[in-house]
C-alpha cells in the first residue's frame, strides 16, 4: 500500500484533501474525503477558521478510517475501502463544542478507544487530553464521560497540548502531541504501560539550531522497509503550513525526531536526508488549469459550501464560466464571498496569469484575480456608471480597512483583460495587467500577503454580482 495522508482543510470545500506518495517526498492529491461541509446551511457562507481542524487518518479493519473535528459540533467519521474514495458520509461520533484534534486506538483486545483535546475558544478549557471508550465501527461512545488522561496545565512549561496521535508499541501505550504553540512549540511524546495512565513525557523534538520553527503536529509512520519517520509541519504564515519529513529512530523505548540537536536525547529537523524509497520520480499537486476537462482541476476549493450554478465548464467549452453570486457584505468586501474559487500558494516565488472576460453587466458587478487571506488585493474588471473599470483594491487585515484604485477604463463590451499576480519569496505580490497580451502594466504598490485563519494565503478568482465571467486559463509558474 502506498503511503497515504491527509489534511485539515477548515472552511475550503471540498474538503480533507487526500494526498498519495510512493516515496514520502513526491505527493499526487487524488481527490478530496468531504465534497460538502456539514451541517449544510451553516456552510452556505464563509466560516473562515471553522470547519475541519486537524483530522487523523487510519486504515483498520480492511478499510480507511478518516476522525475529523469541528470546534463547534464534535468529532465526525467517514470511511472508504479506497483511499481515493467513495468515501462515506460525516457521521457525528461524539457531539459538543470545543472537542477536537481525535486519534482513535483500536487495542490488542478488540476494544476501541478515542483520545481528543480541547479548544478553549469554545470549551473554555485546553490543555489537556481526554479518552473516551469507543465502540470497535466508531458509530457510538461507550461511556458517558471522559477521562482526562494527560494534563499539561501539571508540567513546567507546557501550554496548547493539542494534536494527539495515538499508538500502541511493544506493550507501551503512546501518544504523540506538540505542546507551546504551532510558532514556538516542540513535539512531546507520552509513553505508558496502562491506557490510562499514568504516563510519562519527553520531549523528543524542538527546533534547536534550525530555522524550522515550532515543529510539531503530525504522525509517526513507516516505510516499506520498515523505517520509521515522522511527518508534521511548519507555520510559514502567508504560505500556511508547510509539510516537513524526518527520520525517527528508537532510543530506549522512546522515539527521537530528525537529527540530534544541542540538547542531549532531543532531535532537531533535518534540511536534507536520504529518502525513505529512491528511485520515485518528482510529483506535485496540480496547479495550472486550461479549463478544457470535464472537470475543475483537484487543486480547487470554494470559499463555502458550492452551490449548484455556481460555474460551468460546458456553457463555453474551453472556458470557465463563474456566474456572479451577490455578496452579502453591502461594503463590497470581497472575502465575504462564498463563490471564492482558490487554491494554496504553490511555491515562496511564483507567477499567475490569467485571462478574465465579463459579460452583460450591471454596475457594481466584478470579477478577477484575488489573493485572498486575514487581508486581501484584488485586481478584475468592475462595471460602474455603464462603463467597465479596471480596479486594484487590497484590505488590511487588522482594520479590514480597503483602499481602491482605477487603472484603466475599457471601452469593448464584453470587456476582457489578462492578469497576472507575482509572487517573490517572503509573501510580496505584485499585481498588473495587459491588453494586448504582451504588454504588462503595473498596478498600485506592492502587497504584503498575511496569514489566513490557521492557514496561509489563498490565489484564485471571484465574481460578485450578477453577470457571468469567463475565464480562459489559470497559468501557475513556480520560480
Amino acid at each position: 500500500m502506498s503511503p497515504t495522508r491527509i489534511a485539515s482543510s477548515f472552511n475550503s470545500v471540498p474538503g480533507l484533501p487526500l494526498l498519495q506518495s510512493k516515496d514520502m517526498v513526491n505527493w499526487e492529491l487524488v481527490g478530496h474525503a468531504l465534497p460538502a461541509l456539514v451541517p449544510a446551511a451553516h456552510f452556505a457562507s464563509p466560516r473562515y477558521g471553522d470547519g475541519v481542524w486537524a483530522p487523523c487518518l487510519r486504515w483498520h479493519a480492511g478499510k480507511f478510517w478518516i476522525f475529523y473535528p469541528d470546534p463547534d459540533f464534535g468529532i465526525y467519521v467517514v470511511t472508504a475501502e479506497r483511499f481515493a474514495g467513495p468515501w462515506s458520509a460525516p457521521h457525528l461520533l461524539l457531539p459538543g463544542k470545543g472537542i477536537i484534534d481525535p486519534t482513535p486506538l483500536w487495542d490488542d483486545d478488540g476494544k476501541a478507544y478515542l483520545l481528543h483535546g480541547w479548544a478553549k475558544s469554545r470549551a473554555g478549557i485546553n490543555n489537556i487530553l481526554t479518552l473516551r471508550s469507543m465502540a470497535p465501527d466508531a458509530r457510538s461512545l461507550l461511556d458517558s464521560k471522559g477521562r482526562d488522561i494527560i494534563d499539561g496545565n501539571k508540567l513546567p512549561g507546557y501550554r496548547t497540548l493539542e494534536g494527539p496521535k495515538f499508538y500502541k508499541k511493544d506493550g507501551w501505550y503512546y501518544v504523540f502531541a506538540p505542546a507551546g504553540g504551532v510558532e514556538e512549540g516542540w513535539q512531546a511524546v507520552f509513553r505508558s504501560r496502562s491506557l490510562a495512565g499514568p504516563y510519562e513525557v519527553r520531549t523528543v523534538m524542538d527546533q534547536g539550531r534550525t530555522p524550522v520553527n515550532g515543529p510539531h503536529q503530525g504522525a509517526w509512520v513507516q516505510a516499506p522497509d520498515g523505517s520509521d519517520w515522522f511527518l508534521h509541519f511548519q507555520d510559514k504564515k502567508a504560505y500556511g503550513r508547510v509539510v516537513h519529513l524526518q527520520p525517527m529512530r528508537w532510543r530506549d523505548g522512546w522515539p527521537v525526531i530528525g537529527e540530534d540537536g544541542p540538547r542531549a536525547g532531543i532531535g532537531q529537523p533535518v534540511a536534507t536526508h536520504r529518502k525513505p524509497v529512491a528511485g520515485s520520480p518528482v510529483a506535485m499537486p496540480p496547479t495550472s488549469d486550461e479549463f478544457g476537462a470535464p472537470g475543475l482541476g483537484l487543486q480547487w476549493q470554494w470559499n463555502a459550501n458550492p452551490q449548484p450554478g455556481w460555474y460551468s465548464l460546458s456553457e463555453r467549452p474551453g472556458f470557465l464560466r463563474l456566474h456572479g453570486v451577490a455578496s452579502s457584505d453591502a461594503a463590497g468586501y470581497l472575502r465575504a464571498a462564498p463563490n471564492i474559487l482558490a487554491q494554496k500558494l504553490p511555491a515562496p516565488g511564483f507567477v499567475v496569469d490569467t485571462r478574465i472576460e465579463l459579460g452583460t453587466a450591471r454596475d457594481g458587478d466584478q470579477a478577477g484575480l484575488i489573493l485572498n487571506a486575514m487581508g486581501y488585493a484584488a485586481l478584475g474588471l468592475r462595471k460602474s456608471g455603464g462603463a467597465t473599470q479596471l480596479v486594484y483594491t487590497t484590505c488590511a487585515p487588522a482594520t479590514l480597512r480597503c483602499t481602491e484604485s482605477v487603472s484603466v477604463v475599457l471601452a469593448s463590451s464584453p470587456a476582457s483583460v489578462q492578469l497576472r499576480m507575482a509572487m517573490v519569496e517572503g509573501g510580496v505580490a505584485r499585481f498588473s495587467y495587459s491588453l494586448d497580451d504582451t504588454r504588462f502594466t503595473p498596478v498600485g504598490e506592492p502587497f504584503a500577503a498575511s496569514r489566513g485563519r490557521w492557514v496561509g494565503a489563498q490565489v484564485g478568482l471571484y465574481n460578485v454580482g450578477s453577470a457571468h465571467a469567463d475565464v480562459d486559463y489559470f497559468r501557475i509558474k513556480t520560480q
